[in-house]
């Protein structure tokens, strides 16, 4: 085990799948956002001590493999980087200076497994997704 953390007495190796949706599902995650977001997410992940290792902006999900340590709690980690990037995004790119109640950029929920000896097959997935995209992208063009 490489990858793995350690203490005196410890190891481990917990890695989580995390996917979570604009609200409405809005093709929110375009252009500049979608590029400004991937910095933005990795520096909110810091704060938390976790490492975002491969990510994935669609125009309507958030896809990452992320790295936690062994006493983190997975919701606490996803619910901060949901709030702080909807903060983040109503300052930066709608020109709101305050923390806005009643609107909200992401949906309610989100989606985690654990990330073990498929972990080879999610970063691919993780990786096809824009090509999928663009598939159903042109799909819709005719």
């Amino acid at each position: 085990m490489p990858d793995s953390e350690t203490l005196s007495h410890t190891k481990w190796d917990c890695k989580y799948h995390v996917v979570f949706i604009p609200k409405y599902r809005r093709k929110a995650l375009y252009h500049e956002l979608r590029r400004h977001l991937g910095a933005v997410f990795r520096a909110l992940a810091e704060q938390k001590e976790c490492r975002v290792e491969e990510g994935y902006l669609m125009g309507i999900t958030c896809t990452c493999s992320s790295r936690f340590p062994r006493s983190t709690l997975v919701a606490q980690v996803v619910g901060f980087i949901k709030g702080k990037a909807a903060i983040h995004i109503a300052r930066t790119f709608m020109g709101r200076r305050k923390n806005y109640t009643g609107h909200h950029f992401w949906a309610r929920g989100y989606y985690v497994s654990t990330v073990g000896r498929d972990e080879a097959m999610i970063r691919e997935y993780i990786r096809t997704q824009e090509a999928e995209d663009r598939r159903l992208d042109q799909m819709d063009l005719w």
